[in-house]
């Protein structure tokens, strides 16, 4: 197998982070002092379009399973407002997959869990049950107070009044030693910066201005997040300190996200009702970043389309095992695709789209689905409702271009978009047939075809032998090319916008219309 030994792989989670606070990316607003996590751009890739879910199950359980919400059932926060179906124990996992490959790869979940309820108590060792070796951290979403919370060791109890980022990275230090050379898959899934907001112990943040009563982290909700940033970066340099001495750190490879977006009360968006819990842009926009030996060329961002989902295959073919799928049942597909091509520079993109979506048990408006391309973005939501954006004209999706004019580009995209959700989703459909009868600049739709919206066959009013047709989805693939249009039964074709060029072989003039199918 090829194994190296002293391939480890960590995976860094920071909780309700988008990339708004650090200096290193181009749509920050504000910016903390993160001397450590930047260290990793050096040698890593610097992702600009990742996409996570809108909240914290949800995303963890992509990353664990490497499967959308749609698929698992965790489409929102177990536990949390408006609750969400617990993670199926019986879900391939990372590290049940990479004792698969290697039974002597040591894995550990240290830090929030989040994928069940705690009760009944034998939920406590479904991280183990799961695949892990070690699971070391608070079992729940928010904790209750960063200096007195519960912590669960592989099932077992106690009270913590330690501060939980640093116990967070003592827990994984001391497990990281019992590994001697083994090589590790570390799962080190931070509460910080998540609420609630606090001051941090001495020497861990630089702003002596705060005072840590509740009504002045009342009054600078934003300081108090930096300061909870700033700590969990200082606690991320004593891992990386941890590693060097360890003989560690020049073998491992980073992965740092952000599970979702931030909180209203710490965006930095105009309209917070945008923030976390939503599949704007703001919700699912995430810092990510890949960094270690396995990187070709490090030190590069890349633009590439990727979704925390993402992780699970890269995790995998990280410590060498390709062959993965080969584990995987039919009934059980996954849509994660690795990152490799792109961390050995052997590819600019590994997927033409990415997609994400948040539901819960209790329904309520901000629930839907979202997929974007590199330029459009398309927000279905559940109760009828959509809208569309060129990301690359407003990264902050304020002109909702469903409500003007498209141009010919515009619904190219929207309709290739909705598309892929509906073969994705493999149900109903997700493209409005009619949003483009009126609103498309420079297609004609004239009387001379009809039934239009046609079923199965396009007829004219009048016809000439001497003309030629090129039936082309919205992408621009020909789907029929020749003079015998009339014959032709389209009836297998999907619900949507065509375009019908009609070419006069007598003066070579050529007209578009637009048809649509019903």
């Amino acid at each position: 197998m090829n194994i190296n030994a002293q391939r480890n792989v960590i995976l860094i989670i920071a909780d309700d982070l988008s990339p708004d606070y650090f200096g290193f990316y181009e749509d920050h607003v504000d910016t903390i002092d993160a001397p450590n996590i930047r260290s990793l751009l050096s040698k890593g890739i610097r992702f600009t379009n990742a996409m996570s879910n809108p909240v914290c199950s949800a995303t963890r359980s992509g990353i664990l399973t490497g499967r959308y919400s749609f698929r698992t059932g965790v489409g929102g926060i177990v536990g949390g407002l408006g609750g969400s179906n617990q993670l199926d124990t019986a879900e391939i996992t990372i590290p049940r997959l990479l004792k698969i490959y290697n039974s002597n790869i040591g894995t550990a979940d240290v830090g929030k869990w989040h994928l069940h309820q705690p009760m009944p108590a034998s939920h406590l060792l479904y991280p183990n049950v799961m695949g892990y070796d070690h699971f070391e951290g608070p079992f729940i979403g928010q904790l209750p107070s960063y200096t007195n919370w519960k912590k669960y060791t592989n099932g077992v109890a106690i009270t913590v009044t330690n501060y939980a980022t640093s116990e967070n990275v003592n827990n994984a230090v001391a497990w990281i030693k019992t590994q001697n050379t083994k090589p590790i898959f570390l799962w080190l899934a931070f509460n910080a910066p998540h609420e609630p907001l606090h001051l941090p112990p001495a020497g861990l943040y630089s702003n002596a201005a705060l005072k840590g009563t509740q009504q002045n982290i009342n009054a600078n909700p934003k300081e108090y997040f930096k300061a909870d940033l700033e700590a969990l970066d200082h606690e991320i340099g004593r891992l990386f300190d941890s590693l060097t001495v360890m003989n560690r750190m020049d073998s491992t490879d980073f992965i740092f996200i952000g599970d979702n977006g931030n909180t209203p009360r710490t965006a930095q968006i105009a309209d917070t009702s945008r923030a976390k819990g939503t599949i704007y842009q703001y919700g699912v926009h995430v810092p990510f970043l890949i960094s270690g030996p396995s990187v070709i060329n490090p030190n590069r961002a890349s633009d590439a389309l990727i979704n925390t989902a993402d992780i699970f295959a890269t995790v995998i073919e990280l410590f060498g095992d390709t062959t993965w799928q080969s584990q995987i049942p039919l009934n059980k597909p996954v849509d994660s695709k690795s990152a490799l091509p792109i961390i050995k520079n052997q590819a600019t993109q590994i997927r033409p789209w990415a997609f994400t979506e948040d539901f819960k048990l209790i329904p309520d408006s901000t629930d839907g689905k979202t997929i974007r391309n590199m330029d459009y973005k398309l927000l279905n939501f559940d109760y009828g409702h959509q809208e569309f954006y060129n990301l690359s004209l407003d990264s902050f999706e304020t002109n909702d271009l469903l409500i003007g004019m498209l141009s010919a580009k515009d619904l190219f995209n929207y309709n290739y978009l909705c598309n892929e959700m509906t073969n994705l989703i493999g149900a109903g459909t997700f493209c409005n047939s009619s949003m483009g009868i009126n609103n498309m600049e420079n297609i004609n739709q004239t009387n001379s075809i009809y039934p239009n919206p046609f079923s199965s066959y396009i007829h004219l009013q009048s016809k000439s032998e001497n003309e030629n047709f090129k039936l082309t989805d919205c992408l621009g693939q020909i789907i029929y090319s020749g003079n015998k249009i009339e014959s032709q039964d389209f009836s297998y074709l999907s619900n949507g916008i065509y375009f019908l060029q009609i070419t006069s072989n007598k003066n070579k003039i050529t007209t578009t219309e637009k048809v649509i199918k019903k």
